[in-house]
């Protein structure tokens, strides 16, 4: 957010970037709440490994949103600073990352219930980290290889390298995005549909509202800024307000994934004092509750049934 911007637009800068910062510092905190229960006080096994990495993308996403919008707010006082406008362009590796890990989760979820016995049986044990892993690089080098082709400092350099590489972006972002929701179109309607339908658990219900919360307000950030790049916008008053708008909403989507995973963890239990770990524990679990399972149950029937756990 930290283009050049008509003087008109000022008052409509202030109030977003506020917001953003003050979600952001929220988003963060949650995040490392997630990062640090999964990283080193939980057992992680296939599908935390992704939840894992998911909160470190956000965490990273948030981070650059923070240094964008204060930097934005720092100008909008003292408008004769010069900075180098560079935060935007780093969003673009958490941002990918994020999505491609959001992704390989439904994937996951769907070769576990579309192919159970292969799932359980012939699945590589380390596939989660290696997968995120090959995620975490993939990203990176599109960032790199797209930043060092069209500019470092969000200059638009129009030569082949960097269509070509806006291209392959493109490509990308749509291929993730459609993949998403295929996997998850997939997901719910066997949950929902069918002969042999699935029971509801909080894994799935964990799944299903974290893309939901993305596609309402993760995408619409890629669509706007990737449409950018092939459609030269003129940055009228509605214009420039869809940017703002979808910047603020791609904050709120970081902030909101462990808001998620606490609120369906303590779903429909007892007002008892519960721990943050074993309210992300609950958000894992992948067994059907009997009625009577309260936050007495045992700490096994916690643990996602069929996941091979990871180191």
């Amino acid at each position: 957010m930290s283009g050049t911007v008509p003087g008109t637009f000022n008052k409509m800068i202030l109030i977003p970037n506020v917001a953003i910062v003050i979600s952001a510092l929220v988003g963060l905190a949650g995040n490392a709440i997630v990062l640090w229960l999964l990283g080193f006080r939980m057992r992680r096994n296939a599908f935390s490994v992704y939840i894992l990495n998911l909160a470190g993308a956000d965490f990273l996403f948030l981070c650059c949103h923070i240094i964008d919008s204060v930097l934005v707010l720092v100008k909008f006082f003292y408008p004769n600073t010069i900075f180098l406008p560079c935060f935007t362009t780093v969003m673009m590796f958490p941002y990918i990352a994020g999505l491609s890990m959001l992704t390989a989760i439904s994937i996951e979820r769907c070769l576990s219930v579309l192919c159970p016995i292969w799932y359980r049986c012939r699945r590589p044990k380390h596939t989660s980290s290696v997968m995120c892993a090959v995620l975490w690089v993939l990203s990176l080098l599109l960032s790199i290889l797209n930043r060092y082709h069209c500019g470092f400092l969000d200059k638009k350099y129009e030569n082949n390298s960097c269509l070509a590489s806006n291209f392959l972006n493109t490509a990308c972002l749509i291929f993730l995005f459609l993949t998403l929701f295929g996997a998850s179109l997939a997901l719910l309607s066997r949950l929902l549909c069918g002969s042999q339908k699935m029971q509801l658990t909080r894994l799935y219900m964990t799944i299903l509202l974290t893309v939901l919360v993305f596609l309402l307000c993760g995408m619409p950030f890629g669509i706007h800024w990737f449409l950018l790049i092939w459609i030269k916008i003129d940055f009228n008053t509605l214009s420039f307000g869809v940017y703002l708008l979808s910047v603020v909403l791609s904050s709120v989507n970081s902030c909101a994934n462990p808001i998620i995973y606490f609120f369906v963890g303590a779903f429909r239990q007892q007002l008892k004092k519960q721990t943050l770990k074993l309210l992300l524990q609950r958000a894992l679990q992948d067994t059907p509750e009997e009625d009577d399972c309260g936050s007495s149950c045992p700490q096994g029937t916690l643990e996602m049934s069929g996941s091979k756990v990871e180191p």
